[in-house]
């Protein structure tokens, strides 16, 4: 069997094991058993179980954010735009349960280098939020009316709000990708789309938070 594909089978097997049992309860007798291969092979091909615990994160990261890059159509409404991306995010978190513990669960609770290396991944897909806000802001104003402070607080927001949403959805019978992402957009848009339209919320009789 080539390399890459039998690389690729001990990674499959240790997602599911480190999204199941965790990273410090995870043995790498279990990762080699279930992907049929000898634990010397697995140290022979991936070193180290903290290599293979950042191999996995890479893997899920790189997967996640192309998979929420290529659900957004350009050209499109922002707000369709918006809606493909929640779709394809909570579309692929539902999808594969056991890498999205990996990232959302386990690389943030170990520390370093772990949780630098899920945090460069939630950085890009923050980033590409946030072109996505400013894009609705643009779309809505010929100049932008939105604060580029504004536009990437609320992109950290959204992005927050998914990842806790997918842990909910995944670990809750009966909810579908779908519905997750129809949840989201139904919070999130009505207030994006008053911002947008130069109507953001104040306390009454007080200034906006961002005029002060």
């Amino acid at each position: 069997m080539p390399r890459a594909v039998r690389e690729q089978q001990m990674m499959d097997a240790a997602v599911r094991i480190f999204g199941q049992r965790g990273f410090r309860a995870a043995s790498m007798d279990e990762i080699a058993e279930l992907a049929g291969v000898s634990k010397p092979l697995v140290y022979l091909y991936l070193n180290s179980k903290d290599e293979l615990f950042s191999a996995c994160i890479a893997r899920e990261s790189k997967a996640l954010v192309a998979a929420v890059q290529a659900g957004v159509q350009p050209g499109l409404p922002a707000d369709r735009q918006l809606w493909e991306g929640l779709r394809a995010f909570f579309t692929h978190t539902a999808e594969n349960p056991d890498g999205w513990a990996v990232l959302y669960r386990q690389a943030r609770t170990h520390g370093e280098p772990f949780a630098g290396e899920v945090n460069v991944m939630r950085e890009e897909i923050v980033a590409f939020v946030t072109g996505l806000i400013g894009a609705a802001a643009r779309e809505a104003h010929h100049d932008p009316a939105l604060p580029d402070r504004d536009v990437t607080g609320l992109a950290q927001a959204l992005v927050g709000a998914a990842e806790a949403l997918a842990g909910w959805a995944n670990e809750t019978p009966g909810v579908s990708a779908k519905e997750a992402a129809a949840t989201l957009m139904n919070f999130s848009w009505a207030g994006l789309e008053n911002l947008m339209n130069g109507r953001p919320w104040q306390p009454q009789g007080q200034s906006s938070p961002s005029s002060r």
